[in-house]
C-alpha cells in the first residue's frame, strides 16, 4: 500500500509526457525558382522528394518551436546538398560522394516571422555548416537529408529561440 501514491505519480507523470502538445505555430515554405537551384538532388524526381523532405523538417522545427500565433514565411532560393555528384559507372546511377571539404550544404533563403499577423522579425540569409561532417547529432547518418536538416534545425533555434524569449 505504501508504494500506491509512488506509483500514481510516476503514472501521472508519464501521461503529461505523452499527452499531446499544444497547437504550435506555423511555417510556409515557398520554392523560389527550384529549377535554378545549385544541387537539390540528382534526378527530377530525387529534387521534388528532397525538397518536399525539407519543407515537411521545416515545418515540424515550427510545430516544435514557435507558439500559438507565430507563423514563419520562408522563401527558399536556393539549395546546394552536401557532398558532389558524380556518376557510375558500375550502376548507371549518379551517386552522391560526402568527404567533408568544400561541400557543405548549403540553403539560401528569406523569412518573415509574424506574431499575430503583425511582422516582428524578418531577412535573407545563406544557412551553411562548413564543419557538417564532424557534428554528432540526433539524426541518424541514415536518414535522408540529415546534414541538411541538423544545420536548419541549429539555424532554427539559433534565429527564433532569442524571439521566444523576448516575447515573454
Amino acid at each position: 500500500m505504501k508504494r500506491l501514491p509512488h506509483q500514481l505519480l510516476l503514472g501521472a507523470v508519464c501521461a503529461l509526457l505523452v499527452a499531446p502538445v499544444a497547437a504550435a505555430g506555423t511555417v510556409k515554405v515557398d520554392w523560389i525558382a527550384p529549377d535554378t537551384y545549385t544541387d537539390a538532388g540528382t534526378t527530377r524526381w530525387g529534387e521534388r522528394d528532397n525538397l518536399r523532405e525539407l519543407g515537411q523538417h521545416l515545418q515540424r522545427l515550427g510545430e516544435r518551436h514557435l507558439r500559438a500565433g507565430e507563423e514563419l514565411r520562408i522563401d527558399v532560393v536556393d539549395v546546394d546538398l552536401a557532398g558532389w555528384v558524380r556518376p557510375s559507372r558500375a550502376t548507371g546511377t549518379d551517386l552522391r560522394i560526402v568527404r567533408g571539404g568544400a561541400d557543405w550544404p548549403r540553403i539560401g533563403l528569406r523569412y518573415s516571422l509574424l506574431v499575430n499577423g503583425k511582422l516582428v522579425k524578418s531577412g535573407s540569409e545563406t544557412v551553411a555548416d562548413m564543419d557538417y561532417s564532424r557534428r554528432v547529432g540526433h539524426l541518424r547518418g541514415t536518414e535522408p537529408l540529415h546534414h541538411e536538416k541538423q544545420m536548419l534545425e541549429r539555424w532554427f533555434r539559433a534565429t527564433f529561440a532569442p524571439q521566444q524569449a523576448a516575447l515573454n
